[in-house]
């Protein structure tokens, strides 16, 4: 098991590769679609925060959200053509970095014991760095594949490693 110190130096790994894989894009390459029934990258990198805040939220501490409007765009469960437009990449940027905010503020509250079950508590990190490399795939591979931007490397860390071609939080740590 980790400790959640290293677990939020993970979470901004893994942050550190999703901005690697995206902030060199236009706001048009992050905008795209590759398809009437795909995400665009932007709405990825939205998701990403959006799961990370309803997680902490709902398993560590009731904060309202940080950009309440976003809520049923970035949310899966609505179909893509259900989900309206993107917002600004300034607007994007901003619930990601809010949302990062709160999830070093609610860990640090696990890491202090201020919270009930704060071993138990610790997964919830562990997936959110999960969740961010899933959508790192899928970013990694419209940038490369349809856009046609190399790679960045993946994250320098002895932490992860690929598990079924996703980056993963190594689960024997």
């Amino acid at each position: 098991m980790y400790e959640v110190e290293a677990l939020l130096r993970e979470y901004d790994r893994a942050r550190a590769y999703t901005d690697d894989l995206w902030k060199d894009l236009t706001a048009d390459e992050v905008v795209w679609r590759p398809s009437e029934n795909s995400s665009a990258i932007g709405w990825h990198l939205g998701h990403q925060a959006h799961v990370a805040h309803f997680m902490v939220r709902n398993l560590t501490a009731a904060e309202p959200s940080p950009d309440p409007e976003l809520d049923g765009l970035m949310d899966s469960a609505n179909p893509e053509q259900f989900r309206g437009a993107l917002p600004t990449i300034d607007r994007l940027t901003a619930f990601r970095d809010t949302v990062a905010e709160r999830v070093h503020a609610r860990v640090g509250a696990i890491a202090a014991g201020q919270v009930g079950a704060p071993a138990q508590l610790t997964v919830v990190a562990t997936a959110l760095i999960n969740h961010e490399y899933q959508h790192d795939q899928w970013i990694g591979e419209v940038r490369a594949d349809d856009l046609g931007h190399v790679l960045p490397p993946d994250p320098d860390t002895g932490q992860v490693s690929r598990l079924d071609g996703y980056l993963v939080l190594n689960p024997f740590a």
